[in-house]
């Protein structure tokens, strides 16, 4: 199958904006973020940017550039994935052994939520949104890299 080159970037810039609003629409919902959740926003903004410049003026340079900001994400991602099932420790700062002072705003009902970075705040059939990021833009890193590297013109990609 063969897809212009205009489409392909449209899709994969979506990909990042379909991830940012899905997590705005995961807040909506109370599942609030925790520090590795904002970071991973990072690469999918640099990836949209990226994208929409690439798709208006096509230079080779904006594809890798937006194929690193999604690889950016995924790498965040996978290690973010790994703090969640306690493979390896995550920042003290946003895990459950980093938290310091006396506790007292913690334990008042007015104090912050802080979501915890080692915590799982919502799963389908075992698998976490920082699962889903971390494999979804991998793949989507991917095929920037491929786009990139191919000529001007259609790009096939079955």
């Amino acid at each position: 199958m063969t897809l212009s080159r205009r489409f392909i970037t449209l899709i994969l810039t979506l990909f990042s904006v379909v991830s940012i609003l899905g997590a705005w629409g995961f807040e909506a919902m109370g599942i609030l973020p925790c520090a590795m959740c904002y970071w991973q926003r990072w690469g999918h903004w640099a990836a949209l940017g990226f994208g929409w410049l690439a798709f208006f003026f096509g230079n080779r340079v904006w594809y890798l550039l937006a194929g690193l900001g999604a690889l950016s994400t995924s790498l965040i991602g996978f290690y973010h994935s790994g703090v969640e099932r306690k493979w390896w420790a995550g920042p003290s700062s946003c895990t459950g052994t980093g938290l310091s002072g006396d506790g007292a705003d913690l334990l008042s009902l007015e104090g912050p939520i802080i979501p915890m970075c080692d915590e799982i705040p919502w799963e389908m059939f075992g698998v976490t949104m920082a699962n889903l990021n971390a494999i979804g833009s991998l793949v989507v890193a991917g095929l920037w890299f491929c786009v990139a590297m191919k000529p001007n013109g259609p790009v096939r990609i079955f």
